[in-house]
């Protein structure tokens, strides 16, 4: 009998969760924790770190997982190259269920950057309004721009006071509407729109809106990743997994 481990936080996690759960298959989803109220699964849920390879591979070995399934966020670079390293270490399928990259359409205005830093570094110059779409997790780095005032779209409040002089905060949890973005940034009558490449539908509607008003946009590329399976479609896991079964893996 597999027994699945996702690695998620991610709306494809969910999904595959949802499909685990109605084939009555044992699966575990597993969360970082940097969301305060995640949403309710329909299979067992775990929160918090397994303390780099090492931990995972112990995870995997005392829950006698047989499939590990990365449907981590695009960025999540360091659990997802710890999983590559710990599935093959001890011989687990592996597998990852990851979002397609959005790519510039006809009447985009893309700058692209390498990472955060890059990012940080492209917004010198005159104060400007700026739509800073990445999480919590990068706030205080654009401290070293603080002439800008930044919108900032968070799923939970935060727990702390946000370091940037000038901002704006908006809770709300995708996925978002193109009319829905459109009227914010409209009304917070922004000038660019900051944001890493995480691809997927959920939260594409911030760049058909900055299409559509004409807005640059400062696109943070994916971080390199080890060599790994890839796949789009939690159809293409399922299918993954009974291979495996036919195979007696």
């Amino acid at each position: 009998m597999p027994h699945i481990l996702i690695l998620g936080g991610t709306t494809e996690a969910s999904a595959l969760a949802a499909a685990l759960a109605e084939r009555a298959l044992a699966a575990t989803l597993s969360y970082a924790g940097r969301v305060a109220n995640p949403k309710p699964q329909p299979v067992p849920v775990r929160i918090g770190g397994f303390g780099g390879v090492e931990g995972l591979i112990a995870y995997l070995r005392d829950a006698n997982v047989t499939h590990l399934v990365d449907a981590t966020h695009p960025f999540a670079a360091q659990i997802s190259a710890n999983a590559v390293a710990a599935a093959a270490q001890i011989g687990v399928a592996h597998l990852a269920l990851t979002r397609p990259a959005w790519n510039p359409q006809a009447g985009d205005r893309w700058q692209r950057v390498p990472d955060v830093a890059g990012a940080v570094a492209a917004l010198t110059g005159p104060p400007r309004r700026v739509m800073l779409a990445l999480g919590r997790m990068h706030v205080d780095a654009f401290t070293a721009q603080p002439q800008h005032h930044y919108l900032l779209r968070f799923v939970d409040a935060p727990g702390e006071n946000i370091s940037l002089p000038h901002h704006h905060i908006v809770i709300d949890r995708g996925p978002f509407t193109v009319e829905a973005d459109t009227a914010l940034l409209r009304a917070q009558a922004i000038d660019l729109v900051v944001c890493k490449n995480a691809g997927g539908r959920g939260a594409e509607a911030k760049l058909t809106a900055a299409r559509v008003l004409g807005l640059p946009v400062l696109m943070i590329d994916r971080p390199n990743l080890p060599q790994r399976t890839e796949v789009h479609d939690v159809a293409d896991v399922l299918r993954w997994i009974d291979h495996a079964a036919d195979r007696g893996v």
